[in-house]
């Protein structure tokens, strides 16, 4: 009976045995069942949505092609009709006629506006280096000439990028007067095209590619540019993670790899639009949903080798292990945050200390840099009072009184440097007025006459006739050119024949040039660090560009320094530039 017994026991768990094997194997036939039948359907349906996607997308670069080119086919007709640009043409006065296109072109953002005579100079544009060129040979001026209708026209430059143009006839008493030219700014859908995943390129009614995202595709065929000019961009890079990928249909290929191709027609001229979208983003979607997938089938056929082949006893000593890792790791953390309470003690302890020190640093960094930037002023009283002592010497009061006067200036400017340095103590902030740069120019080179006299140096000043006026601190300005000039100086002692050119120029900012002949800058990136400096101790303690580059980015500019071409050095100060409305007021303040 025994013997029976054990013997259904053994049949039983052979059974057991087998019936466990037959239902993973059903589990794994359903799994890859379903996986296959969830591939096919979502690669369908994702594929779709893509296409869908791309085709809304596609129309709407359509719609804002078309839109900026109607919006630009008006302009020409208006302009034409514009009296003042009429009276322009007729009496030949094109003093104001740019500014007015300028106008014109920061409501309608067209690429550039250009007014040509009838000769095909251009007398006005937005874009001022053009005025005088000659467009006679341009071919959208030899179209307008037979039309007295809005011509549209296309040219490729030499980049081999294309440029759009309308232009119109402007008549004056039934002649030819002239002619408007509107430049359409078309790339800017190129930029905004090349910021996605697909390539977009259009067509004109040749088949030639006039917009493309890549910039080599322009003037070629379609057929050509899939062939001969391999992509760069994120789309060859999306390419090659869709090999393999045979269940999609392909419409058409680039270099030999499938993409999904979706064309539409812009109105406008018979121009087409296509764009090329990888299948990398379907492939994605459904690898998401199939990994779901996977992962369910997996867990579940866990959960049964689980229950087929739990050893409670290997579970048992686990968690033993677990246990005791876990309370060797509670008792490092206990010691990790001991010693971060110690570190944190420390670092307080450092703090103070760095506080202290930093105190003690920015004590004699003051000091220094009263020292340095009273040491002119002194400089120069030394030398008046040795001039007025040798002028009553020799019965001459009135001009002593003038270089009396002189030292009375230089004390009133060393209390507004130190004033200038307590105001950097209290870091408080500053009240700017207009200051015209001639006159803190002539300032300063009076302020280094002594200097100046006792050596030979040449200094040419190249200044504009009008007024150059900025907002700022004259005192603090004049501060800035004394120690450019100062330095100027110091590099040319050594030169035989040392030149300094004072260059002041007026654009969209102030920018004053100090250029000497000397042996040049060593080492730039160091050059407006404070306390750096290449002369002999006693001579300087390195603080005069380290406190004018300070000065000058609290004024909103820029000082910048280079070495020229020829040699020595160039220094340049860049402070922005009071607008034509301002300057009367400014006038008047300096007044």
């Amino acid at each position: 009976m025994a013997r029976g017994f054990f013997s259904r026991e053994d049949r039983n768990g052979r059974t057991l045995g087998w019936r466990a094997r037959l239902a993973l194997l059903t589990l794994v036939a359903l799994a890859i069942g379903v996986v296959a039948v969830t591939n096919s359907l979502l690669t369908d349906r994702f594929t779709e949505n893509t296409r869908n996607r791309a085709e809304l997308r596609l129309a709407l670069y359509s719609g804002n092609l078309l839109s900026e080119l109607r919006q630009n086919a008006i302009v020409p007709q208006l302009l034409a009709r514009d009296p003042a640009l009429i009276s322009a043409l007729d009496a030949g006065n094109f003093t104001q006629s740019s500014q007015r296109l300028i106008t014109f072109n920061e409501e309608i953002e067209a690429a550039s506006l250009t007014l040509l005579d009838a000769d095909g100079r251009v007398v006005a544009a937005t874009d001022r280096a053009r005025i005088g060129q000659s467009a006679r040979d341009a071919p959208y001026f030899v179209d307008t000439l037979r039309s007295r209708d809005n011509v549209f026209t296309i040219v490729q430059d030499e980049t081999g990028a294309f440029r759009f143009f309308y232009s119109r006839r402007v008549d004056s008493n039934q002649t030819l007067a002239g002619m408007i030219v509107v430049e359409i700014n078309l790339q800017k859908f190129e930029r905004a095209w090349a910021g996605i995943s697909d390539a977009v390129l259009v067509t004109d009614s040749q088949g030639r590619i006039i917009l493309a995202t890549e910039p080599r595709w322009r003037g070629l065929t379609e057929q050509d540019a899939l062939t001969r000019e391999p992509p760069s961009s994120a789309i060859f890079r999306a390419i090659q993670a869709t090999t393999d990928w045979s269940s999609l249909p392909p419409d058409a290929y680039v270099e030999g790899e499938a993409v999904m191709r979706v064309e539409g027609r812009v109105a406008f001229r018979g121009w087409r639009i296509a764009s090329f979208t990888t299948y990398a983003s379907v492939r994605d979607k459904v690898n998401g949903v199939l990994a779901l997938e996977i992962m369910i089938f997996a867990i579940l056929l866990a959960l049964a080798f689980y229950f087929l082949n739990r050893k409670t006893a290997a579970r048992a000593s686990l968690f033993q292990r677990e246990s005791a890792e876990l309370r060797a790791l509670n008792a490092r953390l206990q010691r990790e945050i001991a010693e971060r309470q110690r570190v944190q003690e420390n670092l307080a302890v450092a703090e103070q200390t760095l506080q202290q020190s930093s105190k003690l640093a920015v004590l004699g960094e003051m000091s220094a840099a009263v020292s340095h930037e009273l040491n002119q002023p002194l400089a120069a009283m030394k030398t008046y009072l040795a001039g007025a002592r040798l002028l009553l010497s020799r019965n001459r009061p009135d001009e002593a009184v003038s270089s009396f006067q002189r030292i009375d200036d230089l004390i009133e400017r060393m209390g507004a440097i130190t004033k200038q340095l307590k105001s950097y103590a209290r870091q408080d902030g500053n009240r700017f007025q207009p200051v015209n740069m001639g006159d803190a120019i002539y300032s300063a080179l009076a302020l280094m006459e002594p200097q100046l006299r006792e050596r030979k140096v040449d200094i040419t000043r190249t200044m504009p006739e009008e007024a150059v006026w900025v907002m700022g601190d004259r005192v603090r300005i004049e501060q800035v050119i004394i120690n450019l000039l100062r330095n100027a100086m110091d590099a040319t002692q050594n030169e035989p024949e040392a030149r300094i050119d004072i260059l002041l120029a007026a654009g969209e900012t102030a920018v004053l040039t100090v250029r000497d002949n000397g042996s040049g800058i060593a080492d730039i990136d160091n050059l407006f660090e404070p306390f750096y400096t290449t002369k002999q101790p006693g001579d300087g303690v390195g603080l005069g560009l380290a406190i004018s580059s300070g000065i000058v980015n609290d004024l909103g500019g820029r000082l910048t320094a280079r070495n020229a071409a020829n040699g020595g050095a160039v220094f340049e100060m860049q402070l922005p530039i009071l607008t034509e409305d301002a300057q009367p007021d400014a006038t008047r303040a300096a007044e």
